[in-house]
């Protein structure tokens, strides 16, 4: 694994790294608005199981994605539900994007199994400010943005816990300090006929809970 050390003069040099690493099929550890995240791409299924594998993640809990532009929900949410798009959830959108809110919507035909739920919806979001951020727009492809924890463990927030939980398990670890932590994003399920909060996060939204 090769760790690279975030600085103000190298952004643009280390998200081009992170670019190769997950383009090629490799996992990235970074850091995100809140915690730091492991990306992935979104259509490598390869990569996907291995991601699982060492997250050890029950196979029924999809993976999270992140988007650079609301465009590219074009890839992973069904096209004629994006044709007439709730207004609330653009206004969801509009309001909360970028910003550490998770929005689950129905799946596109064709997508892996491993970042659909059950009920095939994707769970996506333009993230905050953040190396995640520049990642997810310049890389323009969806990536995934798990949690970088053993499932059922507390999400790192530096790289010191990042490496303890996966020492050499990784391919690339962005090192940008300690994150802000906090809640994590709070999830809205949007693929329904009314609008309900499934965990409640950073975002505060006076949505029907569950």
């Amino acid at each position: 694994m090769v760790i690279l050390k975030l600085m103000e003069d190298n952004l643009d040099e280390l998200v081009n790294r992170a670019i190769d690493v997950i383009v090629s099929g490799g996992i990235v550890a970074y850091p995100t608005e809140t915690f730091y995240g492991l990306g992935v791409r979104f259509d490598n299924d390869d990569s996907l199981k291995r991601l699982y594998e060492i997250k050890k993640r029950p196979i029924e809990k999809a993976m999270p994605l992140i988007i650079g532009d609301i465009s590219w929900l074009s890839y992973i949410v069904d096209n004629e539900w994006l044709r007439s798009i709730p207004e609330e959830v653009e206004r969801l959108m509009k309001t909360f994007w970028p910003g550490p809110l998770t929005l689950l919507m129905p799946g596109r035909s064709g997508l892996s199994d491993f970042i659909t739920a059950e009920d095939r919806t994707v769970a996506v979001r333009i993230p905050g400010d953040s190396f995640a951020l520049h990642l997810a727009r310049k890389i323009g492809l969806p990536i995934t943005a798990t949690s970088a924890n053993i499932s059922g463990m507390p999400p790192a927030d530096d790289a010191e816990q990042v490496l303890e939980y996966f020492m050499t398990s990784l391919d690339l670890l962005i090192d940008g300090g300690k994150t802000p932590g906090g809640l994590p994003s709070t999830i809205v399920d949007a693929s329904g006929n009314v609008l309900r909060v499934v965990r409640q996060g950073a975002v505060k939204l006076d949505l029907p809970q569950g």
